[in-house]
This record gives C-alpha cells, sequence and structure tokens, in this order.
C-alpha cells in the first residue's frame, strides 16, 4: 500500500511538473499587441520594394539605399550603410541583393544563413527563418544555413525563375510554369507536383502559395488557421505568404488576406497598392506613390534574445515546438483564470533562469528535453475534434483537483514522527 501511495504521489508531482514546465513555455510568444515597431512606415518614401521579416520590415529606396524598422535583437536592422542594392528579403535576418550580383547580409546567423559572401550572378533572393536562397544567372539555385529537412538540397534545380523559402522547405518556379519544392512535408507543403501555369510561389511557415496565370491562387500545407483558403480569389496579381496568413494583390490596387486574424489581416482600406509583403505577423503593402502602409505585427513584451527559458533553449521565439505550444496556450491555457495566473507566474520567474542557459549553453539539449513531454501533451490536445478537447479539459480539471485534495490532506496530517 505505501509503494501504491508514493507512486500516486510521484505521479501526480510529475503532472504538476509538466503542467508548470507547460504554463511556462506556452507563454513564450507574447501576443499583446499596442505599437508594433515593424509596422513604423509611415514616414518612408520614395520606396520601390518592401520585405517582411521576423519581427521587422525591409524597405529599397529608389537610390538603391535600405531602410529597415522593428526590433534589431540580432541586428537585422543595421543596412544603413547598404548601396547599390536592387532587391531585400527577410526573414530573422535581412538580405541585400547587390547591382554586381553579390549578396550582402545582416541578422541572426546561427544557423549559417548569413554565409552569402561568395555568392555572385545571383539574380533573386529568398529569407527563411533559418536558411537563405539565392537563384542564380543560369538558372541554378544555391542554399546555405538549415538543413535539418533537406530544404537546402536545391543543387541539382535548373531552369528556376523564382525562389521562395518557407520554415523548414525551399520552393522553385520553373520556366514552364511548374513548382519544385524540398524539405520539411509534414503537411503537405511540398506537395506541389501537380501545380502548372503558375506565375510566382510564396512560402509560408507550412504552407505553399501558387499564384496561376489566369488570376487564381492556389495553396497546400497547414491549414489550421485558414490560411491556404484562397480557392475563391481572382484578378489576383501577387501572393505572399506569412507564418499563418496568406496575402493577395488584386489587379485593382486592393489587397486580401486570409489565415490568423492577428497577423496584419486589417487591409480593407488599402487602395493603390502596386506590392505586398507578409512578415511572420503582419503584412506590408507598398503604394504607388512610393509610399508604404503596414498593418498587424506583435509587440514582444521582452526582446527575443534570449529573455525566457524556451528562447533561452530553442534559440529563437519562432522555433516550432514553441508554436505548438502557443497554440495550446491560447486554445487552453489563456481561457482560464488559473492557466492565465501560471503565464503571469512564468514573465516573473523565468529572465534569471533563462540568463543562466544562455551562460551555459550546454544546458540547452537539456532543457530542450525536458520540454519534450510539455511539447507531446501539446501536440496532442490542440490536433482534436471539439468533443476530444471538452474530455482533456475535463481530465485536466479532474488531475487538478487532485492535486489540490493531495495537497491539502499532506498539510492537513502535519509532519509524521516515529
Amino acid at each position: 500500500m505505501k509503494n501504491g501511495k508514493t507512486i500516486l504521489e510521484a505521479s501526480l508531482c510529475l503532472v504538476l511538473l509538466c503542467s508548470l514546465i507547460l504554463s511556462a513555455v506556452v507563454a513564450e510568444a507574447s501576443d499583446d499587441y499596442n505599437h508594433p515597431p515593424e509596422s513604423d512606415v509611415g514616414d518612408w518614401t520614395n520606396i520601390i520594394e518592401v520585405a517582411g521579416g521576423d519581427v521587422h520590415t525591409v524597405g529599397l529606396k529608389s537610390d538603391g539605399t535600405v531602410v529597415a524598422v522593428g526590433y534589431n535583437y540580432a541586428g537585422q536592422c543595421n543596412v544603413g550603410g547598404w548601396t547599390g542594392i536592387i532587391k531585400v528579403a527577410a526573414g530573422d535576418h535581412t538580405l541585400g541583393l547587390k547591382s554586381d550580383g553579390t549578396v550582402v547580409a545582416v541578422g541572426r546567423n546561427w544557423e549559417g544563413q548569413c554565409n552569402v559572401g561568395s555568392w555572385t550572378n545571383i539574380t533573386q533572393v529568398a529569407a527563411s527563418w533559418y536558411h537563405t536562397v539565392g537563384l542564380k544567372s543560369d538558372g541554378t539555385v544555391v542554399a546555405v544555413g538549415d538543413n535539418s529537412s533537406g530544404q537546402c538540397n536545391v543543387g541539382g534545380w535548373t531552369n528556376t525563375t523564382q525562389v521562395t523559402a518557407g520554415s523548414r522547405h525551399t520552393v522553385g518556379l520553373k520556366s514552364d510554369g511548374t513548382v519544385v519544392a524540398v524539405g520539411w512535408n509534414e503537411y503537405g507543403q511540398c506537395d506541389v507536383g501537380g501545380w502548372m501555369n503558375i506565375t510566382q510561389v510564396a512560402a509560408g511557415w507550412y504552407h505553399t502559395v501558387g499564384l496561376k496565370s489566369d488570376g487564381t491562387v492556389v495553396a497546400v500545407g497547414w491549414n489550421r488557421r485558414g490560411q491556404c483558403n484562397v480557392g475563391g480569389w481572382t484578378n489576383t496579381t501577387q501572393v505572399a505568404a506569412g507564418l499563418f496568413h496568406t496575402v493577395g494583390l488584386k489587379s485593382d490596387g486592393t489587397v486580401v488576406v486570409v489565415g490568423d486574424n492577428d497577423s496584419g489581416c486589417d487591409v480593407e482600406g488599402w487602395t493603390d497598392i502596386i506590392q505586398v509583403a507578409a512578415g511572420s505577423e503582419h503584412t506590408v503593402g507598398l503604394k504607388n506613390d512610393g509610399t508604404v502602409v503596414a498593418a498587424g505585427g506583435a509587440v514582444l513584451v521582452e526582446p527575443a534574445s534570449g529573455c525566457f527559458i524556451a528562447t533561452a533553449a530553442y534559440g529563437t521565439p519562432m522555433a516550432e515546438d514553441i508554436q505548438v505550444l502557443r497554440d495550446f496556450r491560447d486554445e487552453y491555457l489563456l481561457t482560464n483564470r488559473l492557466g492565465q495566473a501560471l503565464v503571469g507566474l512564468y514573465y516573473r520567474v523565468s529572465p534569471p533562469i533563462a540568463e543562466f542557459i544562455i551562460e551555459h549553453p550546454s544546458l540547452k539539449p537539456v532543457v530542450r528535453a525536458g520540454l519534450l513531454p510539455a511539447v507531446a501533451m501539446s501536440t496532442i490536445a490542440v490536433n482534436t475534434t471539439p468533443a476530444e478537447k471538452t474530455v482533456i479539459v475535463g481530465l485536466v480539471a479532474l488531475v487538478s483537483m487532485a492535486l489540490v485534495v493531495w495537497a491539502k490532506r499532506r498539510r492537513g496530517k502535519g509532519p509524521q514522527y516515529t
């Protein structure tokens, strides 16, 4: 009996520990919106191209110089000295294509995504969060950065006319209007083999979008936020893809958006737009007079430089596991006072722990391993039907009640002496 009680107590403690870890991690990417700095583009003029990054926005001016606004925790906005630029791209870093076919880059380089100094004869660049892709003048493609899912395996591509980069996949448009893709395909984001008559492609976090020659749009991949619901679009001239949203520019200069409503979808009044770009959680539009408009964006409660436990462990607040946990936070924790209290507690206690992890990098894989139960629990929870969610909530409530009863009984007994 004693052994059974010990096992029960250990199990309850484990559940409590996992719950506390889970509540800590899901608070990682804050959804507190106020005045996103990546949308501070109101004073820009003479812009000829825009790019949306993770939490920053980049503008190419008509004189070949570049401007950038937003969070600059990794130096991704340090573009003030750039000249002779003809194209820009942005992820968790910023890329500039120079008129001589070379490429410059600033920002986060943990995966080597900024190692483009030796590239030549480049005609277009694309930036993901963790890797960089370059299209060469002969139609071949090069890539650097994270290749954990084979997203940089583009060495055999030929006759390519455009490239785009998602979270862990790379997409290429060929001269015959077909599309190729490599990388992680968990949600079917690389299932583009049957596409035809495509004139432009865009890659989001887990989805891929294609613009057809007749102005209609196709999309494949993860659609939990409705970011692939583009079947009714017509008269589209350009597409862009963000974290969980998809943007379309129409021939009349207006803009349509589908997906996460918090990701810069408030574009209803936009007019005279000639180019659109999608950041992680914001949308940018270039007007025909060279000015820029922007909507959405996330105000980070703390700088995303490793101030929280999960960011310190994963190296970025946009890690795949954190995105799963973020969905769990939205659907479960933030819907009740207890969960909200746990999230608030996390912000108070996490920073010193995160700083310790940063100072001791060898702890990062250990912390990530410790978070695996929370990731698994969240993955199961967010991929359920409403009926299954009700059962999960009920089970969580029962476990919580059991923990409370157990804790009260432990306190009521007081110390035992023999």
